[in-house]
């Protein structure tokens, strides 16, 4: 925890109710107004991935997990937790650089992440640029 933020019991929860009780399809993380701990922003159950990449506003950087669904070929349906790092090219440098050194204390803290999606812009993203990194390794 380098930058100092603390991950509120409530990300952990949140979590846990994504891995283990299929409750919610996503949570997105934010750190909170006063940068001094990392807060959830939304649940959602939502199937919709551009649902999703709404939820991760211009200009402001997040995290989120998100219970990624895919075919592969003849092995059928999987499913992947991803970790995102969504740090837009355009936010504000504070933001940006307590976003860079506070990820890993809420990356440490979520165990059964099967993947890290770290994104600047829309084309990394993209279900289709995902969808190929998640399944090389499915």
């Amino acid at each position: 925890m380098s930058s100092g933020v603390a991950v509120d019991d409530e990300c952990l929860q949140a979590f846990s109710d994504l891995k283990l009780g299929h409750k919610y399809k996503y949570v997105v993380y934010r750190l909170a107004d006063k940068f001094d701990k990392i807060i959830v922003e939304k649940t959602s159950t939502s199937n919709s991935y551009d649902d999703f990449l709404a939820d991760l506003p211009a200009g402001e950087p997040r995290w989120a997990v998100y219970d990624f669904e895919f075919e592969k070929g003849s092995e059928g349906k999987r499913n992947k937790i991803l970790f995102y790092s969504w740090t837009p090219d355009d936010a504000r440098v504070k933001a940006k650089m307590v976003a860079a050194s506070s990820k890993d204390a809420l990356r440490q803290k979520l165990v059964g992440i099967a993947a890290e999606i770290q994104c600047t812009d829309e084309s990394e993203r993209a279900y289709e640029t995902v969808l190929e990194k998640v399944s090389r390794g499915a």
